[in-house]
């Protein structure tokens, strides 16, 4: 099972770096750096992949921009599924690619493409997310996919970790089950 951390400025703070790095790492084999609204992303994900490394990820991962990621070093990139196009510029650079998927077009097209890994959201409620896709409804479009796919979406707690890794999911990503 993977535990995929999802970071945002709620769990993440960078005047406490070492502090949310290791206590995110006693709980996740993976970990991205996401901040939508940070001007200054490229510089802080300099820092991010530099401390991240000295705990024991998995992989690093940095969301939305392959050629940051590769240029810094990172393990791989979480592409949006607005970027499912961009799946082959990151597997040129042998990054690995996860890309946020929430239909079965989606997952069909960026398995094709050379995804390593999809995310499917949102298993449950979530905020701002739409409906919940609901266990069965996940299970299904999972089975049709050849590549891991990790549940997403209203992850919040261990009893709905244990819901989703009823489904056919290969692990879990969360942003507030980490904070």
């Amino acid at each position: 099972m993977i535990s995929y951390a999802i970071s945002d400025p709620s769990i993440l703070h960078f005047d406490r770096l070492q502090e949310d790095l290791q206590r995110i790492c006693k709980r996740a084999d993976y970990i991205l750096y996401r901040d939508k609204d940070n001007d200054d992303y490229a510089n802080f994900a300099v820092t991010f992949i530099r401390e991240a490394s000295r705990y024991d990820f998995s992989k690093i991962l940095l969301h939305g921009d392959w050629e940051l990621a590769f240029a810094l070093g990172a393990d791989g990139v979480h592409l949006k599924s607005s970027q499912i196009e961009n799946v082959r510029d990151a597997k040129e650079r042998e990054l690995f690619t996860i890309v946020s998927t929430h239909s079965l077009s989606e997952m069909l097209r960026a398995q094709k493409l050379g995804a390593d890994m999809l995310t499917l959201s949102p298993l449950f409620a979530s905020p701002g997310k739409g409906e919940a896709l609901g266990p069965k409804r996940f299970a299904e479009l999972v089975s049709q996919i050849e590549i891991p796919v990790i549940a997403l979406g209203g992850i919040v707690s261990d009893s709905r970790i244990e819901e989703a890794l009823s489904t056919p999911a290969a692990g879990f990503a969360s942003i507030r089950y980490f904070a």
